[in-house]
């Protein structure tokens, strides 16, 4: 994506065309423009369109340009934090409607796939949070006891269960979590465009918004060639905000991820390694992901940012981790690359934003931005339309704020992690 292989990697190589995205040019009209064009900004205008609302939706570069389109795939249940850590942090109103939504994120996920046909390579077989040692398994247990307090369909597999479904001896047990899977990304973000564009909404790419005014009626969001009048309008840049309002993002702090997609495994290779098709994370503070692609392509991710001395570091822990996780890879060939950033907030927790009369956003997923995305940008739209009013959302509305010691902390995670990297798995 704008000649840079290092971007979305694997997953704009396979997945399906985008269609034609227009830059805005002149003068337009419409009842909300959406500025972003991630799954929160085309799950808004997907859901405002198919209702019959006009809908202008202004992308700085291409549907899913940002997160979207770099992220690993899994798609899964409620927050990073714990279930009791959201009611706490959010109170037992918001805490529980929040978990109630994200809950069933993943089913809303898998509703638009198959209600649009969107070819994406979804794979509902849930997912397996590893446990790399005791205290990790000891916070898995706790997440099992929570979640099944809620009625989900989650189970703690022993050591044995976990080598059998993983491939690997490395873990102490796992999280099954069968509300969840794996997807293609960009695929799934670029078929939430074209059906955003089938309902009849407007998408236009390469268009960075300079400015937002008030005016006779409602506000006009300029872009270098253009300009649209609306009556409301949806902020749904998050971790990749800037211009107007980026203040979204500077409540964020950034944390930059990475994937490395191997060449196609062999049939006795793909056979031994996550039979069952799971998406896995593991328990480490410095976390390493891993899933397969459609073809059979192991993507292996963790923290760190792919640009100068850390893409040679990343790569090489990437080939240890992977060759002591699973023995047969030791040689594997990587065939892509890529990394982005994860905008991680205070309390690990998202918020809604008032930013102005009928301007709203949600921001802050903390790596959780498919199903929350996907949900978040449908309550957005049912606000605007009056369907939902704010007291009804599922977040209160807070004012964002600038994190403290925001780029030291960026610079901490990002070194950080290549330090850990070049050190780890040596043994």
């Amino acid at each position: 994506m704008q000649n840079d292989p290092q971007s979305h990697g694997l997953w704009e190589m396979t997945a399906p065309p985008l269609p034609p995205c227009p830059p805005l040019v002149g003068a337009a009209q419409a009842e909300v423009a959406i500025v972003g064009a991630g799954y929160t900004g085309m799950s808004a205008a997907l859901t405002l369109a198919e209702a019959g609302v006009s809908v202008r939706l202004i992308e700085a570069v291409e549907p899913g340009y940002g997160g979207a389109g770099r992220n690993v795939g899994l798609v899964n249940a409620g927050m990073w934090v714990m279930p009791e850590a959201v009611i706490e942090g959010l109170g037992p109103l918001y805490g529980n409607r929040v978990l109630d939504l994200l809950g069933n994120a993943p089913a809303e996920v898998w509703a638009r796939v198959a209600k649009h046909a969107i070819p994406c390579e979804a794979n509902l077989v849930g997912t397996l949070h590893c446990a790399n040692d005791a205290k990790g398994l000891a916070e898995l247990a706790e997440r099992e006891r929570q979640w099944l307090a809620r009625g989900a369909p989650v189970q703690l597999l022993s050591r044995q269960q976990t080598a059998e479904r993983v491939g690997s001896t490395a873990y102490h047990g796992a999280l099954l979590d069968l509300r969840a899977g794996t997807i293609q990304p960009l695929a799934y973000a670029r078929g939430l465009a074209k059906a955003a564009l089938a309902a009849g909404a407007h998408i236009h790419g390469q268009s960075p918004v300079t400015g937002i005014e008030p005016g006779a009626n409602g506000w006009r969001v300029t872009t270098p060639q253009g300009h649209v009048t609306a009556t409301w309008v949806i902020m749904a840049g998050d971790a990749y905000a800037h211009g107007p309002f980026a203040e979204l993002r500077g409540r964020q702090v950034h944390l930059p991820y990475f994937n490395f997609a191997t060449r196609p495994l062999t049939a006795a290779q793909r056979g031994a390694i996550l039979p069952g098709g799971q998406g896995a994370w593991d328990t480490k503070e410095i976390l390493s992901s891993y899933r397969f692609d459609a073809l059979g392509r192991l993507i292996f991710g963790s923290v760190g940012a792919l640009k100068g001395a850390g893409a040679t570091v990343h790569e090489g822990w990437s080939r240890r981790a992977l060759a002591r996780l699973f023995p047969s890879l030791k040689s594997v060939e990587f065939e892509a690359h890529w990394f982005g950033q994860i905008g991680m907030t205070e309390n690990n927790l998202p918020g809604f934003h008032q930013l102005d009369r009928n301007i709203v956003a949600i921001s802050g997923y903390n790596g959780r931005g498919i199903g929350p995305g996907t949900v978040f940008g449908r309550c957005l739209a049912e606000h605007v339309m009056g369907q939902r009013p704010a007291d009804d959302m599922p977040l209160p509305a807070i004012n964002p704020h600038e994190r403290s010691l925001r780029a030291l902390r960026e610079a901490y995670y990002e070194q950080g992690a290549t330090i850990a990297h070049l050190v780890g798995d040596r043994l």
